[in-house]
């Protein structure tokens, strides 16, 4: 048994944006011009992206979660239609299918990745079923040639919830190339930030064309202020959040390669924990590290475990808790089948402290802790 330490190491972050000082003069540069809204950072922070990506178009919005309503919007789902989507996943995945009154289908994960199962998806198509929602899950792609196929094979559109995985790659590919349209985030956990913010990218010019009209309440490209030619919202981005967003789009690549030395550390770190399954990535992609989740093994107290680290003064989480399973979702799609994998694996994730500065001394830390903490509490 691993002996329990009576001095709590300091604090350790759950997140942290990695901001400089250029990030800092891009946002006040902004704020002197008095050019708020709508104004050219915004266009440029969406050629940068869709550059990067390897698309035609990218449209910057609030948020994630607009990112996706707007591209469930465009796609015409609505009441009557299903998506298959899986329940490992934020809510922000589901709810911008419920806002547009359609059917969630869950569907199970594969036990290595954590991502949608192929299998699992093709059996639950239905002559209702309108699209798939995959999730590029904490970073690692989903397996794209499957999903492609199936979709193909029944006329299904594709969403792609890549809202935690920018940059990352799936056979060469950079993800947001794959299905009608891609959704990525930029909260301040994020590989990159804008504070809040959000983006669609897309080769379809008619998904562009409305995204850019339902983001700014529905106005037309060429129409005048008060002049609406559909239902829209206030999804717009801000010009601040597009200057920071620019400016650490420029860091990208540092940003990734950071956070692949975090993951490779703590993997090194736990390696020697029995009982704690480090994270899987496949020989065929390039993993874009969102979060660094650990799996327990089974018979583990993960809730009493989390506990333990708290008072070390080391903060966890537990992703994710499966959407299928939430209070509030019963409302919507009623009786769910279980979910075998799913609800296996939900029990036993733990995401540990993750951001691009972590040093080695406070990964060790961490895994120190974790050990000690199964010792204590598993």
């Amino acid at each position: 048994m691993t002996k329990r330490s009576n001095e709590k190491p300091a604090g350790i972050p759950m997140a942290a944006p990695d901001i400089s000082e250029a990030d800092v003069q891009a946002v006040v540069e902004v704020v002197h011009s008095g050019r708020l809204a709508l104004g050219p950072k915004i266009n440029e922070f969406e050629e940068l992206i869709a550059d990067y990506v390897g698309v035609k178009h990218a449209v910057a919005v609030s948020s994630g979660t607009a990112a996706l309503h707007l591209i469930v919007r465009a796609l015409s789902i609505g009441p009557g239609d299903e998506v298959l989507v899986p329940s490992f996943t934020f809510a922000a995945s589901v709810n911008a299918i419920l806002y547009e009154r359609a059917t969630p289908v869950f569907v199970d994960i594969e036990p290595e990745t954590y991502n949608l199962d192929p299998e699992d998806l093709e059996q639950k198509v239905t002559k209702r079923t309108k699209a798939i929602m995959a999730v590029d899950i904490f970073g690692h792609p989903a397996e794209w040639d499957e999903i492609l196929r199936i979709a193909d094979k029944y006329g299904l559109r594709v969403i792609d919830d890549s809202c935690e995985a920018l940059g990352a790659e799936y056979k060469g590919r950079k993800i947001g190339q794959f299905g009608d349209a891609a959704a990525f985030a930029f909260y301040p956990n994020k590989q990159m930030t804008t504070g809040e913010g959000g983006i669609i990218v897309t080769n379809n010019d008619d998904i562009a064309r409305l995204a850019r009209s339902m983001r700014n309440q529905g106005r037309g490209e060429m129409g005048t202020w008060l002049l609406h030619e559909r239902l829209g919202y206030n999804y717009r981005l801000d010009e601040m959040s597009a200057a920071l967003g620019l400016s650490q789009l420029s860091r990208i690549e540092e940003f990734l390669n950071k956070r692949e030395n975090v993951a490779s550390m703590y993997s090194s770190a736990l390696s020697s924990i029995p009982s704690v399954r480090t994270p899987a990535v496949k020989p065929h992609v390039r993993m874009s590290w969102f979060v660094y989740v650990v799996t327990l093994e089974p018979g583990l107290n993960r809730d009493a475990i989390s506990g333990e680290l708290e008072k070390r003064g080391i903060p966890t989480r537990g992703y994710f808790s499966p959407i299928h399973k939430q209070p509030y979702i019963k409302q919507f799609s009623g009786k769910t089948e279980p979910l075998p994998v799913t609800e296996s694996i939900a029990d036993r994730t733990l995401a540990l402290p993750f951001f691009n500065n972590l040093t080695k001394r406070q990964v060790q830390t961490v895994a120190s802790a974790l050990a000690e903490a199964i010792s204590v509490a598993g």
